[in-house]
């Protein structure tokens, strides 16, 4: 009996775009390198990538949940168009010292380290945790990946796609 789809959560800034600080216009957006070949590698290995990201300049007031949206399907958009296919997104604006009053929680189980957005993503996609691995570029992704059950591999900076390639073995 098969037991779930295989999926590989990405943190989003530093992992598939640059992390340029708060990221969230379209002129800031610059993929990694290999970002667009390692999801598309994953895609035909069958795995569903899932963004899973902290995104506190929404607390913070730098920009809206809905510029956060919008930023957020630009860069799927421009994956898609490499053939790089991302299956959903989750998003955290939740931070404890937020500015804007909506998005002030003292511990919001999404935002990372805690493992919210993956555990709401292998719910909604029925994924195999056993099956499924996290790449992120901090230590609450490492965390995130702990609490919810799944090995995280740390990505430092660089080729995005030589990094899955050597974590595949490949």
């Amino acid at each position: 009996m098969d037991s779930g789809v295989p999926a590989v959560f990405l943190d989003r800034d530093g992992v598939l775009i640059e992390d340029t600080g708060y990221p969230h216009l379209e002129e800031h957006l610059r993929l990694m390198p290999g970002a667009a070949e390692a999801v598309r590698q994953l895609n035909k290995l069958g795995y569903l990538c899932v963004i899973v990201t902290n995104q506190s300049g929404v607390a913070r007031g730098l920009f809206t949940e809905d510029q956060m949206k919008a930023f957020n399907t630009l860069i799927v958009r421009k994956l898609a168009a490499k053939g790089a296919v991302i299956g959903a997104v989750y998003a955290c604006p939740f931070h404890s010292e937020a500015r804007v009053e909506a998005y002030l929680h003292p511990d919001h189980p999404d935002r990372k380290p805690n493992p919210g957005m993956l555990l709401r993503a292998m719910a909604a996609h029925k994924i195999d945790p056993a099956k499924s691995f996290m790449i992120g570029d901090q230590p609450s992704d490492m965390e995130a990946a702990r609490r919810a059950g799944v090995p995280g591999f740390r990505f430092e900076g660089g080729d995005l796609y030589q990094f899955v390639r050597e974590l595949l073995g490949h």
